[in-house]
């Protein structure tokens, strides 16, 4: 073996260590959002005001410095928006909830969709298959939001990211896993 293709082969372990340590992250937040599901919506909910206070302010700083080149309203318009937005979300989370609940719906209905996609297209390759397993979970779960909203908006998203989060850990474990078994048979 050469030089390079022993630093390439450690790239590759290491990362896939990483891979696996991120995997059960994912998995043991999924627990815990599925334990104390309305703490992890109203959580989720004030990480999505302070995102939009922040992007808020980054639009009013960037109006402030592109003054000169015209636009300058929308960008003020854009960031009061964002910021009364993520500011009213911070104010009232539980009636928040209701609309991320239903962006969450649309979400999770996207993500099934293109892991069942990428399912097909990485067939060929050992632990596919759970990827089309993600999927076909993460598509129940938008048809659960769907069918439930917006009555059960103050526990559905904690529980449903938490079971996304976990079934995404565990499938991104068993890839991970898969891969690994696969290079340890090249090396």
């Amino acid at each position: 073996m050469n030089a390079t293709s022993i630093s390439a082969s450690t790239i590759v372990k290491k990362a896939l260590g990483w891979s696996i340590a991120l995997s059960i992250l994912m998995i043991l937040a999924g627990c815990l959002a599925i334990a104390i599901p309305v703490a992890a919506g109203i959580a989720i909910n004030l990480l999505v005001a302070w995102l939009l206070i922040f992007s808020g302010g980054a639009h009013l700083v960037f109006a402030w410095h592109t003054r000169s080149s015209g636009g300058l309203m929308w960008e003020l318009l854009l960031g009061v928006v964002y910021i009364f937005v993520g500011g009213y979300l911070l104010m009232n989370p539980l009636v928040g909830l209701a609309s991320l609940t239903l962006a969450l719906a649309v979400y999770l209905s996207v993500e099934g969709v293109l892991e069942f996609i990428l399912s097909f297209r990485l067939r060929p390759l050992p632990g596919s298959g759970w990827l089309l397993f993600d999927g076909i979970i993460t598509l129940i779960l938008a048809i659960m939001i769907w069918k439930t909203w917006p009555s059960s908006s103050e526990w559905v998203i904690g529980t449903l990211v938490g079971i996304s989060m976990l079934f995404s850990g565990i499938s991104r474990l068993m890839l991970s896993l898969a891969a690994r078994r696969l290079v340890s048979n090249l090396a």
